[in-house]
């Protein structure tokens, strides 16, 4: 076996290429949107890239690639954070462990190299990309921007040292209003200082973008690994995400005139990503936006309200909203998208409006200073 770092077009068009491959008949993997990928994986190019050390490895064996992996030591997260971790991300492989431990262990001396002292992972360059494997729940649809891997990759981790590190949950929530919501949703709609905002098009959506990103940054410090946006990462999110969202699955809350909350999702889009086969052109996007009109899913992907108005039923007040306008669509259920198994106050809202733990996802540790 041969592990070639990824220089040339020709590799990175192999790596980006070679999970479709190991996933070949895989029934609920769903393809990146390949034009992202190459974006996203040009590290030159990718915003969230700068400052960190990379390096992205292909193995390589009988002449045909066989894994792939992404090494990742972030300098801002470390510092924020007062540690020296590196990470894992985007690893894959056949089912064969003597691939994943050649490829972890490449990465794991790299890191060495560094100076680090542990590894974590699968973990991206920040809280916005994949993280976790998927350990429960591989009979259910992924969504935007998680893992699904097959069930060996959490068992050669374990078997090669890795630990917890953290696990995430996901809800299915059902779409029948919750007969409290609607008390505290008058309630609050009846004071003039609180104003809910909805929007229609994208063109009312777009001044908020920045401001969304903003409050983001304030309120997910707290959350493991998160480190805040810049404005050019906000700049190239914007540009990323803004033509897939759907208007009427945006909520958000403004108290005298300024943004305090807010909670967005997207249809789900898997059965349209499959038929483009990951390609935007020159159909793809034609069967991708298809395929959001008769999406039986709402992927929620994210939400925030500020820390000196939670525990005043904004979340209520927005899920109301939200609630509504899935009903008047006609979806089925929810997805809660990633919630921290830590986060007690978001885990009972979710389980208060009937929600139930239906995919288990852990980022997986493992001590450099220990053979």
């Amino acid at each position: 076996m041969e592990l070639r770092p990824v220089v040339t077009r020709r590799e990175l068009k192999e790596f980006i290429y070679l999970p479709a491959k190991i996933h070949r008949g895989h029934k609920n993997w769903v393809p990146p949107i390949y034009q992202d990928d190459w974006k996203y994986f040009d590290f030159s190019k990718n915003h969230h890239a700068q400052g960190c050390e990379t390096i992205k490895l292909l193995a390589v064996q009988g002449g045909r690639p066989v894994g792939r992996i992404v090494g990742i030591i972030s300098h801002r997260i470390n510092a924020l954070h007062k540690e020296k971790i590196a990470r894992f991300a985007n690893l894959d492989c056949y089912n064969d462990q003597a691939i994943a431990s050649a490829l972890l262990n490449r990465v794991e001396n790299w890191a060495r190299e560094y100076g680090m002292q542990g590894i974590i992972g699968p973990k991206g360059f920040s809280n916005l990309d994949p993280e976790g494997f998927i350990i429960e729940g591989f009979e259910n649809e992924p969504t935007l921007s998680t893992y699904y891997n097959y069930e060996y990759l959490p068992e050669f981790l374990v078997s090669l040292g890795y630990e917890k590190h953290v696990d995430y949950v996901a809800y299915q929530i059902p779409v029948e209003i919750p007969v409290f919501y609607e008390k505290i949703f008058q309630r609050i709609a009846r004071r003039k200082d609180f104003k809910l905002l909805e929007f229609t098009t994208r063109k009312e959506l777009k001044p908020f973008i920045f401001p969304v990103m903003e409050l983001m940054n304030e309120t997910y410090q707290s959350l493991d690994g998160y480190i805040p946006l810049s404005r050019s990462e906000m700049q190239s999110m914007a540009k990323r995400f803004l033509p897939l969202l759907d208007p009427r699955f945006v909520k958000a809350v403004e108290f005298n005139r300024q943004l305090v909350a807010f909670v967005l999702g997207i249809p789900n889009l898997n059965p349209g990503i499959r038929k483009a086969r990951g390609r935007l052109f020159p159909f793809g996007l034609f069967h991708i936006l298809r395929a959001a009109k008769s999406a039986p899913q709402l992927d929620l992907l994210l939400g925030a309200v500020r820390e000196e108005f939670r525990g005043r039923g904004l979340d209520v007040f927005m899920g109301t909203a939200m609630y509504k306008s899935v009903q008047q669509y006609g979806f089925k259920h929810i997805d809660s998208h990633l919630e921290l198994e830590t986060n007690t106050k978001v885990r009972a809202e979710m389980e208060r409006a009937g929600g139930k733990v239906y995919k288990r996802y852990r980022v997986f540790k493992k001590d450099l200073n220990k053979n």
